[in-house]
């Protein structure tokens, strides 16, 4: 069972030695070079200039970021622009009826009109067939009386 506990302590060493390693690789890269700038002079570089178009901050040094609103080109409509001719001046009292004034009565009844016109006609053949009944039946009265 020795075998077991070296190789197991070899195998602890050896991840000790990755993890210094690991270690001073993290701290090489933390640590900042002459070329790279100092947290201080992070602090002096300029900032980038914020622009704001439709929200005025309260800092005073945000506010001269305030941009001016944008102003939009004046619209001129084609329409408008043309010239606009003058009319003939009409006589007003010549318009003044319409020239069809019983065309939507005529449509909204012409189906009742339709119907009674075939009413009509009935009750107009149903008369002339009465009075012809009437006529023949005077007729052979006149025949009986004569004979």
């Amino acid at each position: 069972m020795g075998g077991e506990e070296e190789a197991i302590d070899q195998a602890s060493a050896a991840r000790r030695e990755r993890l210094r390693a690991l270690r001073a690789a993290k701290e090489l890269l933390s640590t900042p070079d002459s070329d790279q700038p100092s947290d201080a002079s992070k602090q002096d570089r300029k900032l980038p200039n914020m622009k704001f178009r439709n929200y005025l901050p309260h800092d005073k040094q945000l506010q001269e970021g305030k941009l001016a609103p944008v102003a939009l080109p004046k619209f001129e409509d084609p329409v408008v622009v043309a010239p606009i001719e003058p009319q003939k001046a009409e006589d007003p009292f010549l318009n003044i009826a319409p020239k069809k004034p019983n065309w939507d009565l005529k449509r909204d009844v012409q189906k009742k009109l339709d119907k009674l016109e075939k009413r009509t006609q009935k009750a107009l053949y149903e008369l002339a067939l009465e009075q012809q009944r009437e006529k023949e039946a005077s007729e052979a009265e006149d025949v009986m009386v004569e004979s």
